[in-house]
């Protein structure tokens, strides 16, 4: 899909407060979390469990979840390679809204296509912004748990263009995290979340967290 620009005599509006004071009230950086990976794969959970292990902490974090999005801000788009593609745009433009507010926004979207992924990087304001989670998991894995019995009615042919089934996954070349969800149980995959975004800054220790924001 080539995006047009349909909107016409429009100036960027600049904001009376800036990023960094934002993200120094709320005492953390601001950030996009991607989770990328086959339906069934674990991204929705995961994505809620470490946006609660987050709020937990004191850390401001929101969850932006494909089934959820589709339900509004997506509800005019269906499931072909251009529809997903404009779905992935609205929801990487909201996410770094999210970001320049200095939340921890996670998503959740099998978002199938390298390009699209690389884009959102791409548009963010600064390096770091966006962090991409491959939640990996074989196929054949996916399909066995299938919860929402989707691969089922894939294979049927009830559902058409079918990520894994009849439509591509293309695997993230270069991931900031690697997460086997067929070989680890939640709480340790969401364990190797936090401890990335402790070692390269993105949370700090709940004391430190309480003086900052104090």
């Amino acid at each position: 899909m080539t995006e047009q620009r349909r909107s016409k005599n429009v100036v960027w509006q600049k904001n009376d407060v800036s990023r960094e004071e934002r993200e120094k009230r709320r005492g953390h950086r601001g950030a996009v979390l991607w989770f990328t990976g086959l339906s069934a794969s674990g991204k929705s959970t995961l994505a809620s469990r470490v946006e609660k292990r987050l709020f937990e902490e004191g850390y401001f974090a929101y969850v932006l979840d494909g089934d959820n999005v589709r339900h509004g801000l997506n509800g005019d788009l269906g499931f072909s390679p251009d529809d997903r593609v404009e779905n992935i745009r609205r929801v990487g433009e909201v996410a770094k809204l999210f970001a320049e507010a200095g939340t921890v926004v996670v998503t959740a979207f099998i978002s199938p296509y390298r390009e699209d992924r690389d884009r959102i990087r791409e548009i963010m304001t600064r390096d770091g912004d966006f962090v991409e989670v491959f939640v990996s998991c074989p196929l054949e894995v996916c399909e066995a748990r299938d919860p929402k019995g989707l691969y089922a009615r894939a294979r049927s042919g009830e559902i058409r263009d079918f990520t894994g089934i009849d439509a591509p996954y293309e695997t993230p070349e270069a991931p900031e995290i690697v997460i086997e969800t067929n070989l680890y149980d939640v709480e340790a995959c969401v364990d190797q979340v936090m401890t990335y975004l402790r070692d390269h800054g993105y949370v700090v220790p709940a004391d430190r967290l309480r003086a900052i924001s104090g």
